[in-house]
């Protein structure tokens, strides 16, 4: 394995599938940044306009409004898995590929 400084990182940023992988990964990063922004937010706005939904109650002493936020956590733990499933089975699949055919014209 080569050390980075010898790796001519213009050619692998100009190498067409290092291109894909940054634009497969940037729009699959967005997509889940927007999924998460946008679920974050429905806790605030759903607090600040439809109180009588989150007073329901769900369950004992809990009401929708607790649930909805409880739920924040187990989003944000399942995006997490979910990217580190994707990442681990195409992304860096993809980067190994690529690392290995620069790492084998330097030796």
């Amino acid at each position: 394995m080569t050390n980075g400084s010898d790796i001519d990182w213009n050619a692998v940023i100009a190498d067409p599938r290092f291109q894909t992988l940054h634009r497969r990964k940037q729009s699959f990063l967005t997509g889940l940044m927007v999924f998460s922004v946008v679920f974050y937010f429905l806790l605030p706005i759903g607090a600040a306009y439809f109180q009588e939904l989150f007073k329901t109650k769900v369950w004992g002493v809990v009401n929708f409004g607790l649930l909805f936020a409880l739920l924040q956590f187990v989003v944000a733990w399942s995006v997490a898995f979910y990217y580190s499933q994707v990442a681990n089975r195409v992304f860096d699949r993809m980067a190994r590929e690529i690392a290995a055919d620069f790492e084998t014209t330097r030796s």
